[in-house]
């Protein structure tokens, strides 16, 4: 084979390994930037109550609402790269509020870990636990959310290891989690993560994948722009 074709060829293989292994997160900065929110004028009833509890005012007039899975790629990268925008500048402020809602598809630990942060809801911990769920986030079902591992975070929270392992070993939550999953399902969520952004009459935008900041910025800040805020 002549020298100068076959070094082509291994260029194009090594451009195509690199583009497949970068692909997971970043899926095209294009995409990213052309990204329109999928604005919708129907009224949206869509049942929290067995969502996580409410981040923020309860009285915010926009809802924020997150459709995920604790072994998600994508959600771990919008937690640390765009979440504590959405925390310092809507919840914070009181201008929204967010409530996470489980879609545990993609392994068996996803939906363990999902009935988890309702046992350490039991002892008043559910966003400590969630946190560090995306925190140690690793391959999905490699083991990082074996029951055994899902027990040392409650270790490291400092809660009752008897009454989280009781709950645990009882599935008290998996009707729940799974109430989510249809609830997801019920209204479109096809992906993780899936966000509706929800005023106060019920009117619903959907914002698909970890999206950046600047995807929410365009989406909230006009419906809350004319809407006095109370602080929490």
């Amino acid at each position: 084979m002549n020298k100068k074709i076959a070094l082509a060829i291994a260029f194009v293989a090594l451009v195509t390994v690199v583009g497949i292994a970068s692909s997971s997160y970043y899926s095209t900065l294009v995409e990213m930037q052309q990204y329109k929110p999928n604005m919708s004028k129907q009224i949206l009833d869509i049942n929290l109550k067995n969502g996580s509890p409410v981040l923020g005012s309860e009285n915010a007039p926009i809802t924020i609402v997150e459709f995920g899975d604790y072994q998600c790629e994508a959600c771990y990268h919008w937690f640390h790269n765009t979440r504590a925008d959405i925390i310092d500048n809507y919840i914070k402020t009181g201008k929204a509020k967010l409530v996470f809602l489980d879609l545990p598809f993609l392994g068996r630990d996803s939906i363990t870990a999902a009935q988890a942060t309702y046992c350490a809801e039991d002892q008043g911990k559910y966003w400590d636990y969630h946190n560090i769920l995306y925190n140690f986030q690793e391959e999905i079902d490699n083991g990082w959310a074996s029951k055994d591992r899902l027990v040392a975070f409650a270790f490291n929270l400092e809660m009752n290891l008897d009454e989280f392992s009781d709950c645990m070993d009882t599935s008290k939550y998996n009707k729940r989690v799974k109430a989510n999953y249809d609830e997801a399902v019920k209204h479109g969520a096809e992906a993780t993560p899936t966000f509706i952004i929800i005023t106060s009459d019920g009117t619903p935008t959907k914002i698909r994948g970890a999206q950046p900041y600047s995807a929410f910025l365009k989406v909230i800040d006009p419906l809350t722009s004319a809407i006095p805020i109370e602080q929490p």
